[in-house]
């Protein structure tokens, strides 16, 4: 078995924490064996050397080595890339496709940012860790296959658990064995080091003298947070390297590569809104479009149902249910409502005269401004009813909610929106 300063020099790892050392002794061990790893740490700590490390001390060395990073991948076609498609199986498959699983059979595949991979390809990749069993996309055939799988991810994996985004049985399949590795800010010793082997490096590729630090411009390189951890370090080196003529670096021409602490990356704002919350919030806007449109549509037929029959009581009494529906159960509103039939009633008998036809042309431009009023947009009734249940209660919101069937909340957010 080789040891761990033997492989850092091998792989080009740089560093002596004894958290980094721990982690390459694991991935050493575990590297005989085909047990799945989970390599976990923050995004810039250099994941990707320990599913390398553990490909080539194994059995399958000769075999392939494929990285896929599953964050880059769009969802609707991740499937497609791990597992292959027959032709004609979706718009654009013009053949049939090998996946990566098929491709990497006997090898290692390395699973970049597992953390991404929508619910449905989890089930999938499930599969394939307990039997080594997939299915291409499009067709009914099971093939087998025989991987070594190395996942590695920046996400904390027990929230995403918990917030249902990712399988608890695939996480425990994938974490048989997990490699932690640390953040560059717990690698203190480790920073000047990188930092030295980076300006030698950009100093022979720019073919430059190397740049080198004052004592003061190491401690503020100590002292500095590298939320962007090693990748972070070796871009100020390189950026140094190339924009700056005195070679000998002090901590002011330092600071100005290193964005200030507290702004150094996008603060993360937890919301107390959860996901339910905006179904929920969705599903009472619906049911408020809905039930005005069935309104509308009550409205028009009692409408319609009047100039039909002319009778005014007749058309009271049957729709007696509908009226209260509309205009509540307040008589005086009901009354009002009467009111305003007997104004739309036909008469009977109406003799031939000029008057009589202005008025039969007025019904019946009426009967089409009600079949024009389908067509209008469900945010003008939304407002319009709005507007009539405030002027009901008298502006109290909480009246007006309920009569709308939506919450106090939505209410006054729609206030807003309409500027009332």
């Amino acid at each position: 078995m080789e040891s761990v300063q033997v492989i850092k020099q091998r792989f080009g790892i740089i560093g002596n924490d004894s958290k980094l050392n721990r982690a390459i002794e694991k991935a050493i061990q575990v590297a005989p064996t085909d047990i799945s790893v989970l390599v976990t740490g923050e995004s810039g700590v250099g994941k990707e050397s320990i599913p390398k490390i553990i490909h080539q001390l194994s059995h399958r060395k000769h075999g392939k080595y494929i990285a896929v990073n599953c964050g880059a991948i769009p969802e609707g076609t991740i499937d497609s890339e791990l597992f292959g498609h027959e032709k004609g199986s979706f718009t654009g498959a013009t053949q049939t496709r090998s996946g990566y699983f098929e491709v990497a059979d006997g090898g290692t595949i390395f699973l970049d940012e597992v953390g991404e991979l929508p619910l449905t390809t989890q089930v999938r990749l499930l599969r394939v860790l307990e039997n080594g069993e997939f299915i291409k996309v499009g067709s009914s055939k099971v093939q087998k296959t025989n991987v070594r799988i190395v996942a590695a991810t920046n996400v904390d994996m027990f929230e995403a658990i918990k917030k249902e985004r990712f399988r608890e049985d695939l996480y425990y399949r994938l974490s048989t064995i997990e490699i932690h590795l640390p953040a560059l800010r717990d690698r203190k010793d480790d920073i000047h080091l990188l930092f030295r082997k980076f300006a030698s490096d950009f100093a022979l590729k720019y073919k430059m003298p190397t740049i080198k630090l004052t004592d003061d411009a190491i401690n503020r390189l100590l002292s500095y947070s590298w939320n962007g951890n090693i990748r972070q370090l070796r871009n100020v080196a390189e950026q140094i390297s190339v924009l700056e003529h005195n070679r000998t670096i002090d901590s002011s021409t330092l600071s100005q590569y290193l964005p200030d602490r507290g702004n150094a990356l996008p603060a993360v704002i937890k919301s107390n809104k959860s996901d339910s919350d905006f179904s929920s919030e969705r599903e009472i806007l619906y049911k408020v479009l809905f039930d005005m449109k069935s309104d509308l549509n009550d409205l028009k037929k009692l409408t319609m149902e009047l100039m039909k029959s002319g009778d005014v009581s007749d058309v009271k009494k049957d729709n007696e249910g509908l009226i209260q529906k509309i205009y509540g159960e307040d008589k005086s509103d009901i009354e009002d409502a009467v009111e305003d039939l007997e104004v739309l009633s036909i008469p009977e008998h109406v003799e031939s005269s000029p008057e009589a036809d202005e008025i039969s042309s007025d019904k019946y431009h009426f009967a089409q401004e009600i079949e024009e009023e389908e067509t209008l947009s469900l945010q003008d009734k939304e407002l319009e009813l709005i507007k009539k249940s405030l002027e009901r209660h008298n502006g109290k919101r909480k009246l007006a909610a309920a009569e709308l069937g939506i919450s106090e909340r939505t209410l006054y957010r729609k206030i807003k929106q309409y500027d009332l």
